[in-house]
């Protein structure tokens, strides 16, 4: 893994709310903005794909509603992230649309990341606007939680995101250029980090208390975000972003902290499906496609000669011979019911016997681990 941001495949961008809105003003600083969306245009210019995860509602929407100079209430907060986001949107896709590209925004919250269900939509919905060539703005639904909101905390979130469509570079612009052997701020003697392949307890250590204003994510968040990252084989830097052109300052040398993991996404993603994943049903295919799958293919329902247990959509299942021997494991595109109804058809029947268009394979490729 190279320290080279412009080697990734596909690339998310996230922004705190201390670099996109004016602390004093409660404004969007639009010609940081606008710098910002050259560097964007040139990463797709060059035939990157590129997410933004953007913090920035709730900042942008208190001073619109007059809510400023104290501490808000939950409700307040929500209503604040609901006028704010609309302004952020607007911002996004003017900034966006002066280099012709797209804008697409997207509210997520944990659950959409960590419920298996409600993740293949979510990712399915990304995959399809990195197709069609949109730059999805994403942030957190604010507007509907029900728990308290915490300013700037969409490390993790970006992080999720980066996992869930397996990203290969995660930027976190930040008010600081890396991390330290301690908080800089306080200590003069606090060395900078500019590599990490391991998070340590050490490493771990030297995460700080939240920096004052509307940023409260802190560098805690980071590190939690780069083990979220680092185990979905996502790279992740985190690079001072208040200059203008953060992203070419960082192409070109700048100081930051590069997050290196050990695996690519591909093969963390299979490594998370064949060891950490309680099945929850099985199919039962023939010979004929247990062989083709150790050659690499998807799973298809024409292969399928039972269905076993009670399953949903996105769930994880076993892939057995006739034998009874285990021979993958993998994400099922099907509940088990729809499966029962389509195993031992050819896929272009799928359709007339349930009456949708899913898709063409009970475990695609990608959500399956020959053993």
């Amino acid at each position: 893994m190279s320290h080279d941001l412009a080697s990734a495949r596909r690339l998310i961008v996230k922004i705190g709310s201390a670099l996109l809105v004016d602390d004093a003003s409660g404004d969007i600083r639009r010609t940081w903005l606008q710098a910002l969306s050259e560097d964007l245009a040139r990463c797709r210019g060059r035939g990157q794909e590129v997410l933004i995860v953007s913090s920035g509602a709730i900042a942008v929407g208190r001073r619109h509603l007059g809510l400023t100079g104290r501490a808000l209430k939950l409700e307040e907060k929500q209503a604040a992230a609901a006028t704010g986001q609309i302004r952020l949107a607007h911002a996004y896709q003017e900034a966006l649309a002066k280099h012709g590209l797209s804008v697409a925004q997207i509210l997520l919250t944990p659950e959409d990341t960590e419920e298996r269900r409600r993740h293949l939509n979510a990712r399915a919905t990304l995959e399809q606007l990195l197709a069609l060539g949109a730059v999805p703005v994403i942030n957190e639904n604010d507007t509907v939680a029900t728990t308290e909101i915490r300013f700037g905390d969409n490390d993790r979130l970006a992080a999720r995101v980066a996992q869930m469509i397996s990203a290969d570079t995660l930027v976190l612009l930040s008010d600081i250029d890396g991390l330290y052997t301690a908080d800089p701020r306080k200590d003069a003697a606090a060395r900078h980090i500019p590599e990490v392949r391991e998070l340590t307890p050490a490493i771990e250590a030297m995460g700080g208390a939240a920096p004052q204003g509307y940023s409260s994510g802190g560098m805690v968040t980071k590190l939690a975000a780069a083990r979220i990252a680092l185990a979905a084989g996502c790279r992740m830097v985190i690079a001072e972003g208040h200059g203008l052109h953060p992203l070419a300052a960082i192409e070109q040398g700048a100081r930051c902290t590069w997050f290196l993991p050990a695996a690519e996404p591909r093969t963390a993603r299979k490594r998370w499906i064949a060891g950490t994943l309680n099945p929850m049903g099985a199919l039962v295919v023939d010979d004929g496609a247990a062989a083709a799958l150790k050659r690499g293919t998807s799973l298809l329902p024409a292969g399928v000669v039972a269905v076993e247990g009670s399953f949903e959509r996105g769930d994880a299942i076993i892939v057995r011979n006739g034998d009874g021997r285990e021979v993958a494991r993998g994400l099922s595109a099907y509940s088990s019911a729809d499966a029962r109804a389509i195993a031992g058809h050819k896929s272009g029947e799928i359709e007339a016997i349930l009456g949708y268009r899913g898709r063409h394979e009970m475990i695609h490729r990608d959500d399956l681990v020959v053993v």
